[in-house]
């Protein structure tokens, strides 16, 4: 704690209060954001565990499916298979708000078919990996959405935790320390004129009795 740099008067005083009753308002609003702020973030923090457990298990299924094709297909199918797809994906990202914090929503949109190959040099086990692959391409979009929106809300709330920190270990000490001091020189003033005053008076009346 320390003492601001005011002049110990009644005018200081009462924008001291001022200030200190501010601060504390700003304090709870502060407080009760990042309690939100936490919430939000640990549940989208349980989400995107659970989603990305869910992409490595797809993602090791798809390429057991895509050794198992590999295994009963030369490279030149495989590669010639694999070389010229049909399919135009586009991916669109918006922000919205949420607790002032503004998060990425991607919005996946997708024409034509990745399966463009002939049936002829392929089989069923590529079938599956490539619809497999397809499947988990969108699911991969929608982790990588909760990812974003987890850090975003990672950084408000580390922003917010700093903010309230200032405020309850510094800013609202120092005006409580202050405000103490303020009234302390007050009194010690009030007392000193009052002190003053009862000598005053009683020289006046010594000098009336004499």
């Amino acid at each position: 704690m320390a003492l601001l740099n005011v002049n110990p008067t009644r005018m200081a005083l009462m924008d001291l209060k001022r200030r200190h009753k501010s601060s504390k308002r700003g304090h709870k609003l502060l407080k009760d954001k990042q309690d939100g702020l936490m919430q939000q973030f640990l549940l989208i923090i349980r989400e995107a565990k659970e989603l990305r457990l869910s992409v490595e298990d797809q993602l090791g299924n798809v390429f057991r499916k895509f050794l198992l094709a590999s295994a009963w297909m030369n490279e030149e199918n495989l590669a010639n298979a694999l070389s010229s797809p049909q399919a135009n994906i586009a991916l669109e990202v918006e922000t919205k708000s949420v607790m002032s914090v503004k998060i990425p929503s991607f919005t996946l949109s997708k024409e034509g078919t990745i399966k463009s190959y002939g049936y002829a040099g392929t089989n069923a086990l590529f079938d599956e990996a490539v619809e497999a692959l397809e499947a988990v391409f969108e699911v991969l979009i929608n982790l990588a959405q909760i990812e974003k929106q987890a850090e975003a809300m990672a950084i408000e709330l580390e922003t917010t935790r700093r903010r309230v920190n200032a405020l309850e270990h510094k800013m609202i000490p120092d005006l409580e320390e202050t405000i103490k001091y303020i009234k302390m020189k007050l009194d010690e003033s009030e007392r000193a004129g009052i002190i003053a005053t009862m000598r005053i008076k009683a020289s006046l009346e010594a000098q009336e009795n004499a």
